[in-house]
């Protein structure tokens, strides 16, 4: 995979060891417990910045610098990657687009165009970031929901050769200005309705172009072909593209599969055995984010949007086939129970789907129908349907790293690194603290190609983070999904500060990161 560069002129810098006399460096972080974002053991020593880079790395140097942070006691590591976030990075507020939720986690960069939404126009996306610039470093993907959308529209349609033919352009297009490949959302309408075959010819696209595949996959429970069958599916789908698989929040979803997150990490052994390079992320939580649509209504009902959908269910024998159709969907969610109503500033909001339905003296099918048909805008929802084991026997892989899957009404929002530190490094011991940075660091910029960032060494960009082992911890949760994580004492953003001595900056100094000297285009 091609490296991501930024854009405009290098910028020169001196390495301090072994320099005579010695440079001022802008800023030294002194005496911390140094992890790099590699497998190497953690040292105690000091990291200094000059302009946007790291200039040094190591034990007792000799460092001047025009300002020093005590470190002592407190961990030092390279800003952490979230690789699947749906973070609103378009506001016209500059306190919105600093993304704080990310930033209080210790996250210095971010990746957007997820499950399939990303935007096919990459080089318009990149000029409105250039002018309206973000807290922490941004890349994204061009995504297969989007370009058909575009193209075939909402129904449940196979594209002709023609619109084949387009929607395999938007993808080249969209690679060539950078992104960092195709993401894919297939259980999500109307993307489920494009066979594998359709789904390979367009990822081909991107393959050439040195992108990888992003996939939340078809199935992660057993709405449909199954979750086994599903990890199948996309491994193919990579197999026959020619390209790397990504797993977007890899999970055994729902009671049917409980469980089973060993039969999925032998499939992807199994892959990786026979040469295909395959990664996920995970955030560590038990319940997903989505929505009432997404989770209770059955595929042929979504087919034409949302117009349709309300069509439906004011039809009388569409409705009571709706039903039916989703009285198995709830009960492999768990039950109404396991339903948490999270949209902002609904009279639901906060609520579990039987206690509306209960409030409301109807059925929770009948509760969810009207919340769809009334203010589908607002059927976000919570849903508790993991176990811990499945959470854990995935998480001590090799190939998986930390991602937030943030979006709003979900406490990983605002909480995901702090949480799984707190919950699995501290609490549980289910991987030990040198994992969790590597996981959230440089194995992330690994597989995403990710230019010089991931690790502290020098010459690299600056995103740093140091936080108090005793103290980071999340804040936020299901009643308060977006209270600010605390801990994160410092957090350098390409060599700005932006946390200094725990309290934010006001600054904006994130990047656009775009692949580059990318294949076969023209």
């Amino acid at each position: 995979m091609k490296k991501l560069v930024r854009g405009g002129a290098a910028l020169s810098f001196v390495l301090l060891l072994g320099a005579t006399p010695v440079p001022v460096a802008d800023l030294v972080l002194k005496g911390g417990t140094i992890h790099d974002g590699s497998s190497r053991p953690a040292f105690v020593g000091d990291v200094a910045i000059t302009g946007d880079r790291v200039t040094y790395v190591g034990k007792a140097a000799k460092l001047r610098a025009r300002r020093s942070i005590d470190a002592s006691g407190l961990i030092v590591a390279p800003g952490f990657i979230d690789p699947h976030t749906h973070a609103d990075f378009t506001a016209a507020d500059a306190a919105r687009r600093r993304l704080d939720l990310w930033l209080a986690q210790g996250v210095t960069t971010i990746v957007t165009g997820n499950d399939g939404a990303g935007s096919f126009d990459v080089a318009g996306q990149t000029r409105a970031l250039a002018a309206r610039p973000i807290g922490p470093n941004m890349a994204s993907f061009v995504g297969f929901g989007a370009v058909r959308k575009e193209v075939v529209g909402e129904g449940d349609v196979a594209p002709n050769a023609a619109q084949l033919a387009r929607m395999q352009g938007l993808v080249a297009r969209a690679m060539c200005d950078g992104a960092l490949g195709l993401s894919a959302g297939l259980f999500y309408a109307p993307q489920k309705f494009a066979k594998t075959d359709e789904v390979i010819a367009v990822a081909r696209e991107a393959a050439r172009r040195g992108g990888f595949y992003d996939t939340h996959q078809r199935d992660e429970s057993s709405y449909g072909i199954g979750l086994l069958a599903s990890v199948d599916e996309a491994l193919r789908i990579g197999r026959e593209a020619g390209m790397p698989v990504h797993f977007a929040h890899l999970k055994a979803l729902g009671i049917d599969v409980h469980g089973q997150a060993p039969a999925v990490i032998a499939r992807i052994a199994a892959a990786q055995a026979a040469g295909q390079a395959v990664t996920a992320d995970q955030y560590p939580y038990t319940a997903s984010g989505s929505g009432l649509i997404a989770s209770l209504l059955p595929a042929w009902a979504l087919d034409g949007g949302i117009t349709a959908i309300k069509a439906r269910i004011e039809d009388p024998a569409q409705r009571d086939r709706l039903r039916r159709d989703m009285a198995d969907n709830l009960r492999r969610r768990g039950g109404a129970n396991a339903l948490l109503l999270t949209s902002a500033g609904r009279p639901w909001t906060g609520k579990r789907l039987d206690a509306v339905a209960a409030d409301w003296g109807v059925d929770a099918i009948d509760a969810a129908l009207r919340i769809i048909h009334d203010a589908p805008e607002g059927s976000s929802v919570a849903s508790f349907n993991m176990i811990e084991a499945d959470i854990e026997a995935l998480m001590r892989q090799p190939w998986v790293v930390t991602g937030s899957d943030g979006s709003a009404g979900h406490p990983r929002i605002a909480g995901t690194f702090p949480y799984k530190y707190a919950r699995y490094v501290v609490e549980r011991k289910t991987i030990p603290l040198a994992t969790f940075i590597r996981q959230s660091t440089g194995r992330t910029a690994d597989l995403l190609g990710l230019d010089r960032r991931g690790y502290l060494r020098p010459g690299w960009f600056a995103d740093v983070v140091v936080f108090d082992p005793r103290r980071f911890a999340p804040r936020s949760d299901y009643v308060n999904p977006e209270a600010l994580a605390v801990g994160v004492t410092t957090l350098v953003v390409n060599g700005q500060l932006a946390i200094d001595g725990g309290k934010p900056a006001t600054n904006l100094p994130g990047r656009v990161l775009r692949r580059s000297a990318v294949p076969n285009c023209t």
